[in-house]
């Protein structure tokens, strides 16, 4: 586990990092390609944006 939520941060901007290279997600809202994938309130799967903090489903 993460010592800190900047590690956390860190770890998921390089899963989407990863991810960005082979779904070519973006955000919807700024166009930035650093979009990490996160679980949802109901275990949904959500994503947010690490650039400007933006978040869908």
């Amino acid at each position: 586990m993460p010592a800190s939520i900047r590690e956390e941060v860190g770890h998921l901007l390089g899963a989407a990092l990863i991810r960005d290279t082979t779904t070519r997600l973006s955000c919807p809202s700024c166009g930035s390609a650093h979009v990490a994938q996160v679980l949802g309130d109901n275990g949904g799967i959500s994503y947010v944006c690490t650039a400007c903090g933006h978040s869908w489903s």
